[in-house]
């Protein structure tokens, strides 16, 4: 809508009139424009629909409007919002955080494309052997053809098996299935039926067979066909054999290295690859070394360094490094640009090129991450602050930057680091739209935008819009009692540990021969900088050394919905790493729960409702009515996932996919169940006036209201609640779902269980994407699991949250090789005297009631 003639408001404004993007009531707004507005609010309030769906998505569709179809068609588009009219909007960049999980052959070089600017340093500046060729910068790259390892193909380690990975326990017969790696069931049984017909003894201890036997069992290539005899006694064998007896079939022998190899290479199940790895042993490349490069690359040096070696130093390392090629000052400059002046140029503007990208990632923190650090073990702040260098970097200007907490994941110490670069992009001319939860980034803001009052259909108005000290006065914000302190924390008395947990030689990443205790039966928080150790202590060391002492293979409450139809493992799964030695009161402990922020399943078919089992429940209830008894239908009948009460149109799906010649393909619903994923006779059934699709539909705050008198599903519902997740719906797709969601739906699934026995929760910054009321409902359910006997440990850097916990263990006191040692240990206010201690301070303010 134009700008009436008598419209005499400043110009530096962005106006939205009209505004209905997903909850959104109808709403008006006005923010400035070269400001930082952040828009605050408790978890699914909208805010995130009034930033990213409404304000980028309209300026990422004005842009695209300007380019060709053609080009159109390689950008992710968000769709027109729903609203009246926006105007005064600049054109906007999105920073959000990563949903889903990213590929292994990601990196930090990759992420910030750093790597390209040092492959082709090494390319055209590097020290080549003499006689050699030149490498190009395709060249020095493992995910390429041109660079990969021939042996290894780029992957820096081969896989096989052993007689040890093979035949875990020696001291078992054949018939006891020594031989682990065999096939369970059938597939073994029939191994062992063929080796009574080679007349090997399956009775005898494996250790107490002949060594070329068991070398021919495990490692042999041939595949002898014979006679198989089931169910005799190997002397019945013998005999059925001598008098050619006909057998029941034939039976063809395949090595359990055979086997082990083929199912990995070639079997279709992500389980049995999965088995198939468990039996493997990863082991450096032979012809790399582990550094994933061909010969020819790998003789390339840059200041005595390969390219592998030069990608494994820390960035301030690199930095350090290359700083005086930047300016021409390294040994050798002089004489090189006398001999080699084109030679001696394009080192000089590479080095200055990439020191001034360094800086950027040294100013946000970064320095202690390596280009090769592959992005799945990064954090999701860490993720967008790589994102973010990049941007910084860029130098644009007049542009909106809209944001994801982007100090998600951060150490208050680190987001000082953050709000420097965010003030630094403003100064350089642009507006940044933040949807943040921190309150000291709040602090920060030249104008506030409060979204609620509640969540979901409960919120989408606007509370307040202007600057932050005018919040003050409004009642119905959660943001400004927290914001002023105005509801004051109640002291918290530290519970008293039931017994102690000791880890002791912990050597992993940063960490090196690192002993400590966990207290049993309390809410510790572990705290430090990122980067500094506290994640590779807890959800790595402990998860893996106390998951192998307990025979849990993989930790529980990190699995994927019961109906998901596929699930595939990380790229970068492989052995786990160093285990550290157990002591103390281990034996109280029956079972661990890691409780990840990995996506609870991999595709759209998965969902709130499928993961936490409520819908098994609700299944039930709609086969329970009349209509579907008299038509004899099964709770499955109202399964989206199987034929029978799914439409076979879009066999479930909701949506069919719609190819357009220069445009991305869209998702239309459709046309034969209008998205409902349903047929017209399962919609005939209704369990109190709505059907199936519509139950789907609901958030989980309408669904608790409906299912009040359900005691089943209404349990599962008020879980989901308290934990502040009722602004999602049921039928919400895990692939929607952020990481900090994710974790606490396998929370409250969690919760749901009657637990017997002392189990040990381990949880990774569960605050994440949490509104500071919502950490307290979070808090209320972890002290739940506490005082029902249970532990829970949490990587954490909210101080909300280490302030009501019961011992805290801070590591560091830095990141990378200036972290990884246990700097203080004790109640909250015993780590806020810490004088070593960077969360201390920001710990000593929380205590006396500044969040």
């Amino acid at each position: 809508m134009p700008s009436g003639p008598h419209d005499v408001r400043p110009p530096g404004f962005v106006r939205v009139r009209g505004a209905r993007e997903n909850n959104l009531k109808d709403l008006s707004v006005e923010v400035p424009r070269d400001a930082l507005v952040v828009f605050t609010g408790v978890s699914g309030s909208g805010k995130s629909s009034l930033a990213f769906g409404t304000l980028y998505a309209e300026a990422q569709r004005r842009y695209l409007e300007s380019v060709s179809p053609y080009a159109r068609r390689l950008f992710h588009q968000v769709g027109a919002p729903d609203v009246d009219a926006i105007e005064g909007l600049p054109p906007a960049v999105a920073l959000q955080q990563q949903r889903g999980a990213p590929t292994a052959r990601s990196s930090v070089g990759s992420v910030t494309t750093l790597s390209n600017l040092v492959r082709m340093l090494y390319s055209r500046a590097g020290t080549y052997p003499e006689g050699q060729g030149i490498v190009y910068a395709e060249g020095f790259s493992p995910n390429t053809p041109e660079g990969a390892c021939p042996t290894c193909h780029g992957q820096g380690q081969v896989f096989d098996v052993t007689e040890a990975s093979m035949v875990p326990d020696p001291s078992l017969t054949i018939r006891e299935r020594a031989v682990a790696a065999w096939p369970q069931a059938w597939g073994g049984k029939n191994q062992r039926d063929i080796l009574v017909t080679l007349g090997i003894d399956v009775d005898v201890p494996w250790r107490d067979l002949p060594p070329e036997t068991r070398e021919w069992i495990l490692f042999t290539d041939e595949q002898p066909v014979v006679p198989v005899y089931r169910d005799r006694t190997p002397e019945e064998t013998r005999r059925a054999v001598e008098s050619g007896l006909q057998p029941n079939y034939k039976g063809t022998f395949s090595s359990a290295r055979r086997h082990v190899l083929h199912t990995f290479g070639s079997s279709k199940s992500a389980a049995m690859k999965r088995r198939a790895q468990a039996y493997m042993v990863a082991e450096p490349c032979p012809t790399c070394h582990g550094k994933r490069l061909r010969p020819e690359a790998l003789a390339v040096t840059f200041a005595g360094i390969d390219i592998t070696e030069f990608s494994r130093l820390p960035l301030k390392d690199v930095s350090a490094l290359l700083r005086p090629y930047a300016v021409g000052t390294e040994d050798g400059h002089a004489d090189l640009a006398e001999r080699h002046p084109e030679q001696a140029l394009a080192r000089q503007r590479l080095a200055e090129d990439l020191v001034a990208r360094l800086d950027v990632l040294l100013n946000l923190g970064l320095g202690y991450l390596q280009l090769e650090r592959s992005t799945p073990t990064l954090s999701p702040g860490e993720l967008q602050r790589l994102r973010l260098a990049t941007q910084l970097y860029s130098n644009l200007f007049g542009v909106v930057y809209v944001l994801d907490e982007p100090s998600a994941g951060l150490h208050p110490a680190d987001t000082e680091a953050l709000l420097a670069a965010l003030l630094a992009l403003k100064a350089a001319g642009n507006s940044l739209f933040v949807v943040e939860h921190d309150l000291d980034v709040v602090r920060r803001a030249d104008w506030l935008v409060d979204v609620g009052p509640y969540a979901g259909e409960h919120g989408g108005e606007i509370l307040y819009s202007g600057p932050p000290e005018g919040l003050r006065g409004v009642e119905a914000s959660k943001t400004a009692a927290f914001l002023f302190a105005l509801d004051r924390q109640a002291e918290h008395a530290p519970r008293t540990p039931s017994g102690w947990l000791e880890l002791r030689d912990v050597t992993r990443h940063n960490l090196t021969d690192l002993s400590v205790r966990f207290p049993l039966g309390v809410l510790t928080c572990v705290t430090g900088v990122s980067g500094s150790g506290k994640s590779t202590l807890v959800s790595q060391v402990l998860a893996d050394t106390l998951s192998a002492h307990l025979g849990q293979s993989r930790a529980l409450g990190s699995g994927v919905a019961p109906e998901a139809d596929v699930y595939e493992e990380d790229e970068e799964a492989s052995a786990p790493g160093t285990l550290a030695r157990l002591g103390g009161d281990v034996a109280a402990l029956s079972r661990l729960v890691r409780v990840d922020q990995k996506p609870i399943g991999r595709t759209p078919r998965s969902n709130l409702a499928t993961y936490t089992g409520l819908f098994d429940h609700v299944r039930k209830l709609f086969a329970s009515t009349p209509l579907a008894r008299e038509r004899r239908y099964k709770p499955g009948r109202f399964s989206f996932n199987v034929k029978g009460g799914r439409c076979e149109h879009c066999q479930g799906e909701g949506w069919v996919t719609v190819e357009l010649l220069f445009l991305p393909s869209v998702y239309a619903p459709c046309p034969v169940c209008h998205g409902s994923r349903y047929n017209a006779e399962t919609l005939d059934v209704q369990y109190r006036g709505r059907t199936i699709a519509e139950v789907l539909d609901l958030t989980v705050e309408a669904a608790w209201d409906f299912f009040q008198d359900d005691e089943a599903v209404f349990r599962s519902l008020d879980t989901l609640r308290e934990v502040g997740l009722g602004y999602l719906r049921l039928g919400q797709p895990a692939t929607e779902l952020s990481g900090g969601e994710a974790q606490r739906v396998k929370l409250a699934t969690e919760l749901q269980r009657s637990g017997r026995g002392q189990t040990l929760y381990l949880l990774d910054e569960p605050t994440t994407g949490l509104h500071p009321a919502d950490v307290e409902r979070l808090a209320a359910q972890l002290a739940r699991l506490v005082d029902a006997g249970h532990t829970v440990i949490a990587v954490e850097h909210d101080m909300q949250l280490v302030v009501g916990s019961d011992w805290v263990i801070d590591v560091g006191p830095g990141a990378g090789d200036e972290g990884g040692t246990i700097v203080a240990e004790g109640s909250p206010h015993e780590v806020a005297e810490a004088r070593d201690s960077r969360t201390a301070p920001y710990l000593a303010l929380a205590l006396n009631g500044e969040t």
